[in-house]
């Protein structure tokens, strides 16, 4: 056995360790939640890290994971080792490519962060829908259980493909095993170089295609030979299970784990087994050992090679005493007589007379928690009912399948310290916890396990981080309930969650708050008082935010809290050891963004842990009752009925019946409206004295919390006592009044209306604190607008006009400071009441429609954006297909009224003929609609009955098609491409993030020459990549280039243009996103847009090929007209993704940076010529 090396690491990072010592390629492309993977083996690939053959590993990012799935299967036939990493869509998307691998014996191995896949609704969470969807390639599948397992496994996976041809998926939980940080024992590397079986590798090269000995594979066989052939091909599968034993006997000597394709735990004369695979094997373990110390006969067998399924190996492991046999999946098979996993079990008995009663059950879909309690049930229901198809973890009232989990008196490891930290989305919370456990798993001999549980939000939403540490190793694979120490960073969830909900006995409570001592008495609910003084626990607050804006930190405040952790957790590690590995974790985490950030978390982590003040629990507050909540029974049923209880983290406790209204997987408009999140210290207030009334607040807001109304005499009439108004400028605002309404409560804090205010000296929006707002009745203020006063239709000629129209998309859950939300917002200010959208899975997609929060909304005539999601790689034509399918419909329309005009009233007929020209506009089919409705309900005929059958499609549908750079210039591309080359009239808008943002920016082919980017960690070296120009080939497609920080002007008429074009057309608008970490941050989103314009890095610019037609020149450069190539550099170093160069890759860093404003200055050069060609027709 090597020497032990004790670390904590994801089960990422152990599958990427473990991998990149085999790989000599590796082909990958973003998804979560295995992006990490790729992105470990890139940076170290980049850091010159070689594998065992003496060389860093070659990584390419493919277009998609097709595409990855393409180039791993090219690279194998050349006789080269080569990975990839992946995860449900994206996994599907290879396995085309599987079955050739598998069919030709090529060793590749997949590494797979197993997740659900999207059907009825997409998760990022994990479960095993996606591996069992591969069961049938004739890839061998390895599952790991934990991250150690992870670390002991992954390079079986390789070992074993290796030696008998036959490609591996090794796989294990996503999100719960792949992002679970935990203490294990790292393997020495050398022993892969030592167990690598050389001959077999030998014999994999000299199979490798090369001219100098040319062979031909891949060939097509008829009817007479393939059956034949394939059975031949099948032959290589006799004796894989051998050879993974015996690998796995070899790292079993080499660490003293026990490993083989099936193990078993438990009692030597079971009689009750549960059989599974992945994490909740070693929660079973657990009660699997309570049971058994009370005398009961059970126990867990553990799938480690699922694929091939090997009886031997099974029966070996399985005790002959068993009679009852209860299988988990974590996978649901539609259709099927039992799932997979159950399926395979119940073969193995077949044969045999005196077989076992087995039965099957379904649990941890999407990542739900499966607790000790709920195992227990299994192991009761085996004794006693034995339900079949049962499901645990949810209340199945409808189909009465599930099983309810049996409560424990308390957790089964009683040394373990539970901890339990409440977040917000995106504030550091996840990392800082990392770091927390990192320090004391690395530091101490404690074994150390943390787990991040999310909500769907994009960001802003809630993060709840499960930190253990105990003297033993963890196998705690479920959420930690009974906690010693919760902390809160977010002072507003006071009133929305129980986080003190399982508080231990004597336990800590720490709460970041502005308020002091003695005024968080009054602020701190009843019910959070009570829990206090019942438990006898303590209390202590902390201003973090106040510290974060002293120091230079902004509203980061996570490394604040993780040293307010310490200092209170001192039966851990001491606070003074504890702050200079803080300070270590600081300096490797922040020095790419310079010496003074890292100077600022220094100076925080020495702030945090000296700022605590305990404040002291009444005993008297245990007789408190709780304060009087005000319920709003107005809201609508699927707001109070399923999005309230999801919003306050209670959705597990939704049984099934709860859905059934909504099977068909729809969700209702406008539920973000209910929200009110409250999650920003700071909201803007409005100063009506100084206001131009220009509306580039109202345009600029990432989140539609920002209005401009135009308000008639009777509302004025309305309006409460004190309201701030003025009289409306501009031709048209006669007589109406002027006000910008803030929402505070949906405000995100991101101070992009400010920075974008052009008043001066004094802006006309300030930041200010939130309670200041509320306490003058702001929020009651937001209220009386949404309810008392109309959104006034002045036209859309001006960005100002479209912006006192009411936008159909609000309150979303994008980050602060969003630099794709005020697009999409603008464009349902335009179309809204007519448009469908097509949306691309992404960011977009995240923030647009995740369960249970709906930002698109409707009009007070009901009519709204209707909004779907696909898939991420076939956006363009699934929303062509939509197109198609409207305008056949309009088609039928079309055709029953011309051939009835003869049978029709003449009022109905003027209408008809009225449609029958005006077909193609949305805005008079719009007014058609309902007198068309009403003449033809009061007709007894046959076509009568058909064109109301057919009446939701009277108006003329303005299609977009919605999505990311990563989709439109990646894995979507040829999509676009086939779409736009056809004639069909729909709208493409694309924002241009130059970046993966929602999988953790990584690179597309939208990245700039030298960005820093995950995937790209030492700096893209190619340029990016045209598309407009690319589009603009075609001559029939509109194309635009936009952006909100250069001319609001602009993209309201290039939006304009590119909807009333008959034809496709295709916007590219500029993004500005987190992932760019701009200086100053998301707040400076607007002016570093109109920077990237002013200095020639994003032109704007419009195609319209009607133009032509009139012999214009379809082409127009709208900004810059000269740009300012002295500006340039400035605006890349304002971005780090363009600073951190220097530090990354110091060599070619200025040669990166050159070649970036070059490729723009090539651009700007070729968009000049352009606009001077002569389009001018000649007679």
């Amino acid at each position: 056995m090597s020497k032990k090396i004790i670390k904590s690491m994801d089960g990422n990072e152990a599958a990427s360790y473990c991998s990149y010592h085999f790989t000599e390629v590796a082909a990958i492309y973003p998804i979560t939640p295995s992006s990490n993977m790729g992105e470990f083996v890139d940076k170290w690939a980049a850091d010159g890290l070689k594998n065992m053959f003496g060389m860093p590993v070659k990584v390419i990012e493919m277009q998609s994971e097709a595409g990855a799935a393409g180039a791993v299967h090219g690279s194998l036939e050349m006789g080269v080792l080569t990975t990839t990493y992946t995860a449900s869509q994206g996994l599907l998307l290879m396995i085309p490519n599987m079955y050739k691998m598998a069919g030709t014996g090529l060793p590749g191995v997949i590494h797979v962060a197993a997740r659900s896949i999207a059907s009825n609704a997409l998760s990022i969470f994990g479960d095993h829908q996606d591996v069992m969807a591969v069961r049938q390639t004739g890839f061998g599948m390895i599952a790991s259980n934990s991250v150690q397992e992870v670390m002991d496994l992954a390079g079986i996976a390789h070992l074993a493909a290796i030696e008998t041809r036959v490609p591996f998926v090794h796989f294990f939980d996503g999100f719960r095993t792949s992002h679970e940080v935990n203490t294990i024992e790292v393997l020495d590397s050398n022993v892969f170089s030592r167990l690598i079986d050389r001959d077999a590798l030998a014999k994999i090269r000299e199979l490798g295609l090369s001219p100098n000995r040319p062979v031909t594979r891949g060939t097509a066989q008829s009817d007479d030979v393939y059956f034949q052939s394939r059975i031949a091909t099948d032959q290589k599968y006799q004796g894989v299970d051998d050879v993974v034993n015996k690998y796995m006997l070899e790292i079993s000597k080499e660490t003293g784990r026990n490993y083989a394709p099936f193990t078993y735990y438990g009692a030597k004369d079971a009689t009750d087994v549960i059989v599974a695979m992945g994490s909740v094997v070693e929660a079973s373990k657990e009660i699997i050992d309570l049971m058994v110390s009370q005398g009961q006969k059970v126990g867990i067998l553990s799938v480690h090679l699922y694929r091939p399924f090997s009886e031997k190996y099974f029966k070996n492991a399985m005790p002959k005493t068993v009679k009852r046999i209860a299988v988990l999946d974590r996978t649901i098979e539609s259709g099927s007589t039992h799932e997979p996993l159950c399926l395979d079990v119940m073969s193995m008995y077949y044969k045999e007379e005196n077989k076992p009663v087995i039965i099957g059950g379904i649990y941890g879909l999407s990542s739900k928690n499966t607790t000790l309690g709920m195992i227990l049930a299994v192991f009761e229901n085996l004794k006693g009912e034995q339900k079949d198809h049962f499901t645990i973890g949810i209340t199945d009232d409808v189909g009465k399948t599930s099983l309810a989990p049996i409560e424990l008196p308390h957790a089964l490891d009683q040394t373990a310290r539970e901890v339990l930290l409440f977040g917000l989305g995106s504030d550091g919370t996840v990392g800082a916890s990392k770091n927390i456990v990192k320090i004391i798993g690395d530091n101490t001999k404690l074994f150390s396990q943390s787990y991040a549980s999310y909500d769907s939000k994009k960001s802003g939403g809630i993060t709840r981080m499960h930190l253990r540490f105990s003297k033993n190793p963890i196998r705690s694979t479920y959420l930690v309930t009974e906690p010693h120490f919760v902390s809160c960073s977010q002072e507003s969830y006071l009133n929305k969650y129980d986080m003190l909900k399982g508080l231990r006995e004597g336990g800590i409570f720490l709460l970041n708050t502005k308020h002091g001592k003695d005024e968080i008495v009054d602020v701190l609910p009843n019910s959070y008082k009570r829990a206090l003084a019942t438990k006898n626990a303590k209390l202590f607050i902390v201003n973090a935010v106040e510290i974060a804006e002293e120091i230079g930190l902004g509203n980061r405040t996570n490394t604040i809290m993780q040293s307010g952790f310490f200092k209170l957790n001192e039966n851990l590690m001491t606070f003074e050891e504890a702050n200079r590995h803080m300070k270590e974790f600081a300096h490797l985490s922040y020095h790419k963004y310079g010496e003074e950030v890292v100077e600022m978390n220094y100076k925080a982590i020495d702030a945090g842990g000296n700022a605590l003040i305990e404040v002291p629990v009444k005993p008297e507050w245990k007789d408190l009752t709780d304060d009087k909540v005000v319920v709003d029974d107005k809201r609508p049923d699927f707001v109070k009925n399923l999005a309230d209880i999801v919003n306050r983290i209670e959705g597990d406790s939704l049984p099934v019946s709860a859905f059934m209204p909504y099977d068909d997987a729809r969700m209702e408009h406008g539920s973000t409206a209910y929200e009110k999140r409250g999650i920003s210290n700071i909201v803007p207030r409005w100063n009506v004295d100084t206001c131009i009334q220009c509306n580039q607040c109202a345009f600029a807001c990432p989140h539609a919390v920002i209005r401009a109304f135009l308000i008639d005499e009777e509302e004025m009439k309305k309006l409460p006592a004190g309201t701030h108004v003025k009289k409306a400028v501009g031709k048209g605002n006669e007589g109406l009044h002027y006000a910008i309404n803030i929402s505070p409560l949906d405000c995100t804090g991101c101070g992009v209306c400010v920075s974008v205010c052009p008043t001066k000296p004094e802006k006309s929006l300030k930041m200010v604190p939130i309670e200041e707002e509320i306490a003058t009745g702001k929020v009651e203020l937001a209220k009386h607008f949404h309810a008392n006063v109309t959104y006034k239709d002045i036209g859309t000629d001006s960005f100002k006009n479209t912006t006192f129209k009411q936008p159909l998309f609000e309150f979303s859950g994008a980050c602060a400071g969003c630099g794709e939300t005020p697009y999409i917002r603008t464009i349902t200010q335009l179309f809204g009441e007519n448009m469908i959208i097509a949306n691309a899975t992404g960011c977009t997609s995240i923030y647009g429609g995740s369960f249970p929060s709906t930002p698109y909304t409707k009009n007070a005539e009901g009519n709204g954006p209707a909004w779907v999601n696909s898939l991420f790689e076939d956006n363009a034509e699934f929303g062509y297909g939509m197109r198609i399918a409207n305008e056949t419909m309009r088609d039928r329309i079309q055709t029953v009224l011309y051939n009835n005009l003869d049978k029709m009233p003449e009022d109905l007929k003027e209408l008809a003929n009225e449609w029958l020209l005006n077909r193609a506009s949305s805005e008079v089919t719009r007014k058609l609609q309902k007198p068309l409705i009403s003449k033809l309900e009061k007709i007894n005929q046959p076509y009568a009955k058909e064109l109301l059958e057919l009446k939701d499609y009277f108006v003329k549908v303005s299609q977009w098609i919605l999505g990311g750079d990563g989709w439109a210039y990646d894995i979507g591309y040829g999509g676009i491409d086939h779409v736009i080359a056809n004639y069909e009239d729909v709208n493409i808008l694309v924002v241009d993030t130059e970046v993966y943002s929602n999988t953790g920016g990584q690179s597309s082919k939208s990245a700039q020459t030298g960005a820093i980017a995950k995937f790209a960690a030492s700096g893209k070296k190619t340029k990016k990549k045209d598309l407009a120009a690319i589009a603009m080939s075609y001559g029939h497609v509109y194309v635009a280039q936009i952006n909100h920080g250069a001319s609001p002007a602009q993209v309201n008429r290039a939006l304009k243009e590119a909807e009333s074009y008959p034809g496709p057309s295709l916007i590219i608008a500029y993004s500005p996103c987190i992932e760019h970490g701009i200086k100053g941050g998301l707040t400076n989103s607007h002016l570093q847009a109109k920077l990237a314009n002013e200095c020639g890095y994003w032109p704007i610019f419009r195609y319209d090929p009607r133009l032509e037609q009139e012999g214009k020149n379809p082409f127009k450069i709208d900004a810059p007209r000269a740009p300012k190539w002295d500006l340039y550099r400035e605006h890349l170093l304002t971005e780090n993704r363009y600073a951190q160069l220097s530090a990354v890759n110091p060599d070619e860093a200025e040669e990166l940076l050159e070649q970036n404003r070059n490729d723009a200055k090539r651009r700007w050069a070729m968009y000049k010529r352009y606009e001077a060609m002569d389009y001018s027709i000649n007679e």
